[in-house]
């Protein structure tokens, strides 16, 4: 197996990927080389806006570009921004020349001033900007950012891919749009709905050009048709291999690397029997993680010691004991834990959470569907629980964000409606640090008064399987889950 870190598909699953991997209409330019045809596991779900999480697709096939990007070690480094500099709440970006959007009209500052401004007052916000209020000014060849409080993560806020600067073109309505409105090296031409999306090279790109013709998508979101998509050669990109079908690919075609992402069962503290803390630390009590990272993920996850993994390096390192809260006696209480099938592991994951709970005395039923239908029932408290697989630096490099999003009382992807002031504190105090060790210090405390509530029981942390056919070469293999296809990307 190759891996970057330590750490037979069914039949009928070839049947529905045929012609879905066909070249898609679209030039291939001069060059002669193959285009990659990549499988995919989340179709769109908001027209692939860059507002959305849709944002990680266009980043993975390299068609929008944000002012700064980074690098491994979660530090920001220039991209459509050559310079920056802090001046207390401001902060000043120089504007990269010589870049053209894919509709040929050049970038300037009045087209960052334009794509943040929207992002800043879009409702809901993009995550990222959770509890950052912020105006952008362009002037010249410089675009100045404020917030309203002092923020030593602007320039990281700014790598998120749903920070992206489009053109002028993509906000001519409603709705934004970014077929052919980028600044990558591919350049997005065709969008089929939630089925398939193209691109073609952009021989204007700024930076060096791109080695394949283009890209082919498929989005599948079955994890057997996307495995049997690799072994029968009809993909030669295949992201998220489900655990269940790593063991029957040949070895040598899949990349196993621990990622920044955490399997949590979060616990409804507004609402029905996880309201009372002691209901919730009976739930922490009665999981045995152990047996689900043997059982469900076949040894190819790491058992989680708090909401941060060993994609994290210094996380575990700065961790203190804790006393856990006293549980209570379940009694035969009823409780609803919702999922999605997206993850092929998630239901089976809530199989065997359900016959855990029962034999701690709870009445477990289960409600499992796709992600699209079931996201706004759990944001709106719908379940007692809910099993969900959590990118935790996907954003901004910095864990701080994802803290914030999901447990501060104003969080917009908050599941377990928790409203703790302590909590509040805890994760006002880290995102005010400045980076660096103490940032740390302070991540680590917020995550300590998260976990002291249980309103999240984080259980494992995923290693992204990944298939490269034989002929790939230079696949990103990342483990926030923002490259995919780069410009050293192509197939022999």
């Amino acid at each position: 197996m190759r891996r970057l870190l330590p750490a037979a598909a069914l039949a009928s699953a070839s049947l529905l990927l045929t012609g879905c991997f066909a070249a898609a209409d679209g030039g291939t330019g001069s060059d002669t080389g193959k285009r990659i045809r990549v499988a995919m596991m989340n179709p769109p779900r908001s027209g692939l806006s860059p507002l959305s999480d849709d944002a990680f697709k266009l980043s993975r096939w390299s068609t929008a570009e944000t002012l700064v990007t980074l690098d491994a070690n979660g530090d920001a480094v220039p991209a459509l921004a050559t310079a920056w500099r802090q001046e207390g709440r401001t902060w000043v970006f120089t504007v990269r020349d010589g870049v053209t959007f894919h509709d040929g009209t050049p970038l300037t500052a009045r087209d960052v001033e334009r794509s943040l401004t929207r992002a800043a007052t879009a409702s809901p916000k993009p995550r990222i900007l959770d509890g950052v209020e912020l105006t952008v000014r362009a002037s010249g060849k410089t675009v100045t950012v404020t917030t309203a409080a002092e923020d030593p993560l602007v320039p990281q806020r700014l790598s998120s891919p749903q920070l992206s600067i489009l053109s002028a073109e993509a906000y001519r309505g409603k709705t934004v749009d970014p077929v052919g409105t980028g600044t990558g090296p591919f350049r997005l031409t065709k969008v089929n709905g939630t089925s398939s999306a193209s691109l073609d090279r952009y021989d204007g790109y700024w930076g060096r050009k791109a080695k394949a013709p283009g890209i082919d998508v498929t989005f599948v979101p079955d994890g057997t048709a996307r495995a049997a998509a690799l072994r029968t050669g009809e993909a030669d990109i295949v992201e998220a291999v489900p655990v269940s079908q790593a063991a029957l690919l040949d070895q040598d075609l899949i990349t196993e690397v621990p990622m920044p992402r955490t399997n949590t069962l979060y616990l409804n503290t507004e609402r029905g029997v996880f309201k009372d803390p002691s209901m919730r630390a009976a739930a922490r009590q009665a999981i045995d993680a152990a047996s689900i990272v043997k059982g469900v993920y076949e040894g190819r996850a790491d058992v989680a010691k708090g909401l941060l993994g060993p994609a994290l390096a210094w996380a575990d390192g700065l961790r203190t004991a804790r006393t856990p809260a006293p549980a209570g006696r379940p009694g035969g209480a009823t409780i609803t834990i919702g999922t999605f099938t997206d993850r092929a592991e998630l239901p089976e994951v809530a199989q065997t959470l359900q016959q855990q709970l029962q034999k701690a005395g709870f009445t477990v039923k289960l409600e499992v569907r796709e992600y699209a239908t079931i996201e706004s029932d759990a944001l709106a408290g719908a379940f007692d629980a809910f099993i969900l697989s959590r990118a935790t630096v996907l954003d901004s490099g910095d864990p701080a964000a994802y803290l914030y999003s999901d447990f501060a009382s104003r969080g917009s992807f908050n599941i377990a409606q928790l409203a703790d002031p302590a909590v509040d504190k805890a994760l006002e105090k880290a995102a005010a640090t400045g980076t660096g060790e103490a940032r740390r210090k302070a991540v680590i405390a917020a995550e300590a008064a998260v976990l002291a509530t249980d309103a999240a029981v984080p259980m494992l942390h995923e290693r992204v399987i990944q298939g490269d056919a034989a002929g790939v070469v230079g696949a990103a293999h990342d483990p926030r889950e923002r490259l995919l296809v780069t410009v050293d990307t192509h197939v022999e």
